[in-house]
């Protein structure tokens, strides 16, 4: 199952971006003999500033894909449950998982309804960069627990 984190806007040069991409690069890589990668960051530009906007350019990313939404208003899940919520995708034949990040103001109210998950990163709100680095790493750990590999503790 290929996984893309799908957010709007591009990131600079940056520490939060070198992470994104240690740890995109590392569930890409113990990924594979599990079934589940490659791992993608798909940056995309909305043409016009609003939720609207932005929700009209990702929309695009998200064929034949199952769509976990990054909102605050979503669940919190603990890694062993993010992990095997990605195991069962898998298992159950989603070919793509996604999940959106929003741009300043967040996302579409009705991209947010389409998703079929909503998931939360506690009830603060993250800059961006450490959102997709939070959620990089989420997605590392989850294929590492897969895997069996030591680098989670309980």
């Amino acid at each position: 199952m290929r996984i893309a984190i799908v957010a709007i806007g591009r990131l600079a040069r940056s520490p939060e971006t070198e992470l994104v991409r240690t740890y995109v690069e590392r569930a890409t890589a113990a990924g594979r003999s599990l079934g589940l990668g490659p791992v993608e960051v798909v940056e995309v530009e909305a043409r016009k500033p609003g939720k609207a906007a932005e929700a009209e350019a990702l929309r695009p990313h998200l064929a034949d894909s199952h769509v976990i939404a990054c909102d605050e208003r979503g669940k919190a899940r603990g890694s062993r449950e993010f992990a095997g919520e990605i195991g069962r995708l898998r298992d159950g034949g989603a070919r793509r998982l996604v999940f959106l990040i929003g741009g300043a103001d967040g996302l579409d109210p009705g991209l947010v309804r389409e998703a079929q998950g909503v998931l939360a990163f506690g009830p603060q709100t993250w800059p961006h960069a450490l959102a997709r680095a939070m959620l990089a790493e989420q997605i590392w750990r989850a294929v590492s627990i897969l895997a069996g590999s030591p680098y989670h503790r309980d």
